[in-house]
């Protein structure tokens, strides 16, 4: 898009900003909602032909199914007969299974090379957001469920965008790929006791059900992910290897449903049902698919890896949509306030993963990693499991919130540090910052 088609939409954005807000003081509101979706879709267009503001096109986006969710939620509820409720743990596993397709066993390498770092950012993650939801929740006296919210996007693992923001910014992306790996993995265990301990005495927490949920939502998907990896790139030469790999991911599988056995008291018979169904959608499909892919592509991973990432990205907007056309009424009766505690909430997540980072004497490119894998969390996922306890409206509006909310903070934080690059120790940076 040049430059000049690029200042006339941001100029009709305007327009359409300005001509909502004189209809919703007039109290014209269904008059309002057109131009004011009018205007962010304008804006997200416009905004590309600016180098530097390119990168907020895409939560510009989400500002406009929000608004569209918000003045028309009917039309986000149902098509036909049909709940596009039932379209978000689908998505959730094919937004995962990108992740697990542009990962492998040697990005687990850094526990090793980096143990100090990674330790210190998952007990960060997992210690700071769930204590400071907690605190908010119960500072600001919101309904039960809502407070039960806030808390469950305290305790989900590391969200996604951490990575792309650790990249922008100039961190470690290296660590930032262990932690947010480290803290999706232990996640099962994690989340469900953080989650009944701090939020169970605002809503009842399945703890065996919220385990199977996460397992099923994230895990899985993410192993049939490695998988496809495994299968659709250069085997390695040892053999050894990917038997290893093959036998671990294995056992994941194996221990999903086991939990499932625990979880809906399954008989043996039920188990191995289940284990079959599991094994072939999360273990052989995914190799069996990458074959075939391989040879029809001539493997060509880069047109597979931007086909993921648009679906990823749909798959974030079409969930977060969703859940805010859902809790529509909810979130008219909470939501400056929710929106303003979200806000808190993330930005304390950023200044104390920062501060904690610098107080264990980390350098200034880790501390950055630490302070994005700490502020920003995975709202898909608490977004799914408020679907799986039947409590979207109210339990999934804080995590519908949270999730552009971070995008917007998280981008205008990579931003400007990008322009200040990291002193290394020992060293002095005289040098001007690089532009974008």
């Amino acid at each position: 898009m040049n430059k000049k088609t690029g200042n006339l939409l941001l100029i009709f954005s305007a327009i359409s900003f300005l001509g909502s807000l004189y209809m919703l003081a007039a109290n014209a509101v269904m008059a309002g909602g057109p131009l004011l979706i009018a205007g962010f879709i304008t804006l997200a267009l416009g905004v590309r032909s600016i180098p530097q503001l390119k990168g907020f096109s895409y939560t510009i986006w989400i500002f406009t199914a929000v608004t569209a969710s918000m003045f028309y939620p009917q039309a986000f509820l149902t098509v036909g007969n049909f709940q596009l409720k039932l379209l978000i743990i689908p998505l959730l596993q094919i937004i995962m299974f990108g992740m697990g397709s542009q990962m492998s066993f040697e990005d687990f390498t850094g526990v090793i090379r980096m143990p100090k770092g990674v330790l210190i950012g998952v007990g960060a993650h997992y210690m700071i957001m769930p204590l400071v939801g907690f605190g908010i929740a119960h500072i600001f006296n919101f309904p039960p469920e809502i407070s039960a919210g806030i808390i469950l996007i305290g305790c989900v693992p590391s969200g996604l965008a951490s990575n792309v923001m650790s990249y922008i910014s100039r961190a470690n992306l290296a660590l930032a790929v262990t932690i947010g790996a480290i803290s999706t993995l232990i996640s099962p265990f994690v989340t469900p006791f953080l989650m009944q301990w701090l939020g169970g005495q605002y809503i009842e927490v399945n703890f065996w059900g919220m385990m199977l949920d996460i397992l099923n939502m994230i895990i899985l998907p993410i192993v049939a992910g490695f998988i496809f990896n495994l299968f659709s790139g250069t085997l390695p030469k040892k053999k050894w290897s990917v038997v290893v790999q093959l036998l671990s991911y294995f056992f994941v599988v194996l221990l999903t449903n086991l939990v499932y056995m625990k979880s809906k008291n399954s008989d043996f018979t039920g188990f191995i049902n289940a284990l079959i169904k599991s094994v072939w959608w999360f273990y052989l499909l995914p190799a069996l698919g990458a074959i075939l892919l391989k040879k029809v592509m001539k493997n060509d991973r880069q047109w597979i890896e931007k086909v993921l990432s648009f679906i990823s990205m749909l798959g974030i907007a079409v969930i977060i949509t969703i859940i805010t056309a859902a809790g529509r009424d909810s979130l008219l009766k909470v939501g400056v306030l929710l929106i303003i505690t979200s806000f808190l909430h993330n930005i304390t997540g950023y200044t104390l993963g920062y501060s904690i980072s610098w107080l264990f004497g980390m350098p200034e490119k880790d501390r950055r990693t630490v302070a994005f894998e700490v502020g920003m969390q995975n709202g898909g996922l608490a977004s799914g499991l408020a679907l799986q306890m039947g409590k979207m409206a109210t339990v999934g509006l804080a995590p519908a919130i949270f999730g552009p909310l971070m995008n917007v903070t998280g981008s205008a934080l990579a931003t400007w540090w990008r322009g200040r690059i990291p002193v290394q120790p020992g060293e002095n940076n005289l040098n001007p910052p690089e532009n974008l």
